[in-house]
């Protein structure tokens, strides 16, 4: 590829990423309670948890996937308003003094600082009761109620005790332990992991895909979700409090088991770049339509916050 090429590919992307996090920045503002309504408190928090900014990669890799799958973007707003409020609410829950007792998120201060602990646990609850109001409500989805509850379903397992909140378990189980790469890639694949992979997948079965196609979104929600991950850990030895509007170092410090810790920072690279791979060949069969969705298993390999 020559380095014009490599540009306007780039803008391209970049392009791309600038109108799918509008996309569902509006959407989540049109389908979140208006400041103003009762009980106003609650649901200012949860407009501050879910408004403030971030790199909003779950809905796009699912605006990604459903572009890879000829689906109207608009088809697809209120599933992506959805899983990025089940992450918003994660955030809040993450970051309470009784789990990983943050004080930064995405440059500001963590919910509960902003508001305090009741009003964050309550806000971060009703965003995982809206994200399910959304899909069994949105007129745009445009599926049969079987599929919408498939989603559902998806979207239930991905955040509960055999997703995230299992994962999280797992994270807060392990602080002070040495685990295998087996144990701390099956802990990522629940906490951070599960919710990417959904992301992809409600695309997927929004386009009502057959098998093979299903398998392979599949796999390469999976191989991204855990280098998602792993650039994480990376950034949390690399990077900056500035650039990632978290604490730096945050990890180490509380004794997480980690990939640099594990393997080592060239090792959790290669790691990293292993799995983008492995993304890829997923992709194979797929043609241009997916090129966004390619770019995006890069950029979450390559990202500095």
């Amino acid at each position: 590829m020559t380095s014009s090429s490599a540009t306007t590919d780039r803008s391209h992307f970049d392009a791309a990423l600038v109108a799918y996090r509008a996309r569902v920045e509006r959407a989540m503002d049109r389908w979140l309670p208006a400041a103003p309504t009762h009980p106003v408190r609650l649901h200012e928090a949860m407009r501050y948890a879910a408004l403030g900014g971030g790199k909003r990669v779950r809905p796009v890799l699912m605006y990604a996937a459903g572009d890879a799958l000829g689906l109207e973007r608009g088809r697809l707003d209120g599933l992506a308003s959805a899983v990025e409020l089940i992450h918003a609410y994660s955030l809040i829950h993450d970051d309470l003094p009784a789990m990983d007792d943050d004080d930064l998120r995405r440059g500001r201060p963590t919910c509960h600082r902003a508001f305090d602990e009741a009003t964050a646990i309550l806000a971060g609850d009703a965003l995982q009761a809206l994200a399910f109001y959304i899909i069994a409500h949105d007129p745009d989805l445009q599926v049969a109620p079987p599929i919408r509850v498939a989603i559902m379903e998806k979207l239930a397992l991905a955040c509960g005790s055999r997703g995230m909140a299992g994962g999280q378990a797992i994270d807060l189980a392990s602080v002070g332990r040495v685990l295998d790469i087996a144990e701390l890639e099956d802990m990522h694949i629940h906490k951070t992991g599960a919710l990417i992979r959904a992301s992809v997948l409600l695309a997927a079965l929004a386009g009502e895909v057959d098998d093979r196609t299903l398998d392979r979104l599949d796999h390469f929600g999976k191989c991204v979700g855990l280098a998602f991950q792993i650039r994480d850990d990376i950034l949390d030895v690399v990077g900056d409090t500035q650039t990632l509007g978290k604490t730096r170092g945050a990890d180490s410090a509380r004794e997480k088991p980690t990939y640099p810790a594990l393997l080592g920072l060239e090792g959790a690279k290669q790691r990293a770049r292993e799995l983008h791979t492995d993304a890829l060949e997923a992709l194979a069969p797929f043609d241009e339509r997916a090129d966004t969705l390619r770019a995006m298993s890069r950029f979450i390999i390559e990202r500095i916050r």
